[in-house]
């Protein structure tokens, strides 16, 4: 046993010249806010919003402030940010006449209380304030909400997918590299086939591995076509979800609900009867696109049993978080299903 105030060697992990994290799989963090800092400073500031456009100039002059937390986290080789950031920029504003003399410079400040994790498949909350109120000063104000909310928006969304990325631990992160296994070659061309059918048949089975699928029937008191109607039209849904929503009704249109957090597009439609969509989320890595598959059984007039269908739902999002699958099922349940049968009536 070491002695009060004194360390006992065997259980103190030392730093080594001969150490190394090998593919990650320790605990490694790295302090992110400096990086976001510079970084943020790049993306954001001295570009112009308007450069003449109604004789307006308006350009974004600096980063005034970034304070909170960010970081990330590397474990086994998954990538897990975190950062809490307020951020207020400060730009300049001019207007000018036909003939080039300026009317008024002026300038203002952007405020974003709140970047977070938490929330990085959505815009954060933004404040856009002028110094002068006069009438060109609302002007200029209502031009940068016009161009320059969007273009911040834009910019934080690559912030975020750069810290999903890895941020500035992107450089230091090992990649585990497997060279593929070359195909056994036999003297049997009857062995040679064989061989190659059960290679599709992994490679399929292969091709799915860390996706699931969600599979779920409810009843509802209604017609099919009201509840067709009622998920493929956004002021319904905005209604019983109490959350944003922008619906096309046409095959290939796009939609994006809960305030954005899960867009896709329309592959198949069929009033009162059949949903068929591209649904992601923004909190999926990458390229990662479910489907979703609702069809509309009415064996009884006024009673309805949609079965959904709900495949290659990953099991894990850009954060590593192994969730997925548990909180789209429950969402389903929860956020759609179930405040639709508060409208509807009882269930299965």
């Amino acid at each position: 046993m070491a002695r009060l105030g004194e360390g006992d060697k065997r259980w103190i992990v030392e730093d080594r010249p001969d150490g190394a994290n090998v593919h990650n799989w320790h605990w490694a963090e790295t302090d992110c806010l400096e990086w976001s800092r510079n970084y943020l400073t790049t993306l954001l500031c001295n570009e112009p919003i308007l450069n003449g456009e109604g004789n307006f100039y308006i350009r974004i002059k600096d980063l005034a402030k970034l304070e909170g937390e960010a970081y990330v986290n590397v474990r086994k080789g998954k990538i897990i940010p975190g950062y809490e950031l307020h951020l207020v920029l400060s730009y300049e504003a001019q207007a000018k006449d036909s003939d080039g003399s300026s009317v008024l410079r002026t300038e203002g400040s952007v405020e974003v209380p709140y970047i977070s994790d938490e929330n990085a498949g959505e815009d954060p909350e933004i404040k856009i304030s002028i110094k002068d109120d006069g009438p060109f000063g609302k002007r200029l104000k209502e031009a940068f909400v016009e161009k320059g909310k969007p273009f911040v928006f834009e910019k934080i969304r690559q912030y975020v997918d750069t810290m999903a990325k890895g941020g500035p631990a992107k450089d230091d992160l090992e990649v585990k590299k497997v060279a593929p296994k070359k195909p056994s070659v036999s003297n049997s061309n009857k062995t040679v086939d064989n061989n190659s059918a059960s290679r599709t048949s992994t490679t399929k089975e292969k091709r799915k591995e860390g996706f699931k699928t969600i599979t779920m029937s409810e009843k509802f008191s209604c017609r099919a076509r009201d509840l067709y109607e009622i998920l493929m039209d956004e002021n319904r849904w905005k209604g019983f979800t109490q959350s944003n929503a922008r619906i096309s009704k046409e095959v290939g249109g796009e939609f994006s609900i809960f305030d954005g957090s899960v867009t896709g597009t329309n592959v198949e439609l069929q009033e009162g009867k059949l949903i068929v969509q591209k649904w992601r989320f923004g909190s999926w890595p990458d390229g990662m696109v479910s489907t979703v598959r609702l069809t509309f059984d009415e064996h009884e007039s006024g009673v309805t049993i949609v079965h959904l269908s709900h495949t290659d739902v990953p099991e894990e999002d850009r954060y590593g978080n192994a969730t997925v699958v548990e909180n789209t099922e429950r969402g389903w349940r929860d956020l759609i299903f179930h405040k639709i049968r508060a409208v509807f009536g009882f269930g299965i």
